[in-house]
């Protein structure tokens, strides 16, 4: 098709201007749609808090059908089917063709975990307390894999407490491969001038200069080490591999850092962003943090995001706090899981309803192409224990998101006796969904095909 004079194109809008934020498809440029379909970003988040849920009717967070479904509890509905949401799902209710939730999974190899250590394998599935002794690659890893090298970052790593942790105490949800966690950043301003203003203001020449000093040095290590390699046992011989691993990933980086030197960074308009913002204030916080992976996406800055909301060991952190400063409660965040006293529970998990929603909003009301960023993305959000005793089983689950990427949305599956699954069977699903074919993740044994519209 021939384009008019009044036809409009993507890059004359975005020419002079060095704005690389997501436009709204006008009707001028549908011209071009015949000839040059867009084709839209696949993103996805993983998004976990910790604790668990309040689930009063039933134990080991199943609903029992012989109690009326609870208005606090965390699942919206008791019977699966169409979702109703009560009390603490309200939130959700605007986004009731947009979300799903998911009851009876989990991850065998967190079983004998304990709830204290269970958030460690939410995203990897790994059985770190059977044959693997070390955790192991995350599903937002899996992709940033195959298609991380499509942006400026391969994946946006975030977590309320920052770092790592350590074993039975995780503070990240993102693994690159047995061992080998992925510090999480918690800093607001840190992560905005990770994504936005990385050079802080160095001259390009200089920083790629820095670049290939840095790509020398590791040049360097890797021969010297090498050489060593004729000379060791085998007992050595593995650690130094591990040790060359290290070596390529850090030289990939630098490679990856030097490309996108030659890329304008997009231009953020931060207003109404408080990245001063501190723990005393959780919702603007939590809501800060939504923003930055929203930004990461709308700029496409990255596709793939973790976001570890609480850990399962917060107590050296404000996440102890947060339940007094948002309801007044007297006692740890904690303490919640334990007691779950009746005018507090369902009340905090609908505080965390109401964050989480927050950010599907802002995904929904960007429009992208014919639809919005919402139908483009997957958002999974949930814990890795049910209710009071912090069993390690029937984990509460949604997943929103992706009608564009072959999702279906609107109602409770449950996954219970014959029909139970693992929650790895999703993952999978979720893997395909963003144009990485794997048939298996961790301990799957299929994809999950009752969300899926094909």
């Amino acid at each position: 098709m021939t384009q008019k004079s009044w036809n409009l194109s993507r890059r004359e809008l975005l020419k002079g201007g060095g704005v690389a934020l997501a436009l709204p498809f006008l009707n001028a440029m549908s011209w071009a749609k015949e000839v040059s379909p867009v084709k839209r970003p696949k993103r996805m988040l993983v998004s976990y808090f910790a604790y668990g849920s309040y689930m009063p009717n039933g134990a080991n967070g199943l609903p029992q059908q012989k109690k009326s479904h609870h208005e606090w509890s965390w699942w919206p509905c008791q019977n699966p089917g169409p979702l109703k949401f009560n009390k603490s799902s309200a939130p959700f209710e605007p986004f009731k063709n947009e979300v799903t939730y998911l009851q009876g999974l989990d991850h065998a190899g967190g079983w004998a975990m304990g709830g204290h250590s269970s958030g460690d394998v939410f995203a990897t599935g790994a059985d770190m307390t059977g044959l693997e002794k070390t955790n192991n690659i995350s599903i937002d890893q899996v992709a940033a894999k195959v298609h991380g090298h499509k942006t400026r970052h391969a994946s946006l790593v975030l977590g309320t407490e920052g770092g790592t942790g350590s074993y039975g105490s995780s503070k990240t949800l993102s693994h690159r491969g047995p061992g080998r966690p992925i510090p999480s950043m918690h800093k607001p301003q840190e992560i905005f001038n990770r994504l936005f203003n990385p050079y802080a203001g160095k001259k390009i020449e200089d920083v790629r200069q820095g670049l290939k000093r840095d790509a020398s040095i590791l040049d360097l290590l890797l021969d010297h080490s090498k050489s060593m390699k004729k000379r060791l046992g085998l007992e050595d011989k593995k650690k130094l591999e591990e040790y060359l691993e290290s070596i390529r990933s850090i030289e990939q980086r630098v490679e990856r850092t030097s490309k996108w030197t030659h890329k304008p960074l997009p231009k953020i308009d931060t207003k109404g962003i408080n990245l001063e913002v501190t723990h005393k204030d959780p919702k603007e916080y939590i809501r800060c943090m939504y923003d930055l992976v929203y930004l990461a996406f709308l700029t496409d800055s990255t596709r793939y995001a973790s976001l570890m909301l609480e850990s399962e060991q917060s107590s050296d952190s404000e996440m102890w706090n947060y339940a007094t400063y948002v309801l007044g409660y007297k006692g740890s965040t904690h303490d919640i899981a334990h007691k779950r006293p009746v005018d507090f529970s369902g009340q905090w998990d609908r505080w965390r309803a109401e964050q989480h929603a927050y950010f599907l909003k802002r995904l929904k009301d960007t429009q992208e192409g014919d639809g919005h960023l919402l139908d483009h993305t997957l958002v999974l959000w949930g814990s890795a224990h049910p209710h009071a005793s912090h069993s390690t089983k029937n984990y509460p689950i949604q997943i929103a998101g992706g009608s564009q990427l072959g999702l279906k949305h609107g109602k409770l599956h449950s996954f219970e006796g014959n029909k139970k699954v693992p929650l790895a069977n999703l993952f999978v699903s979720m893997l395909n969904a963003v144009d990485v074919p794997v048939e298996k993740f961790a301990d799957s044994t299929g994809s999950m095909s009752e969300i899926l519209s094909g």
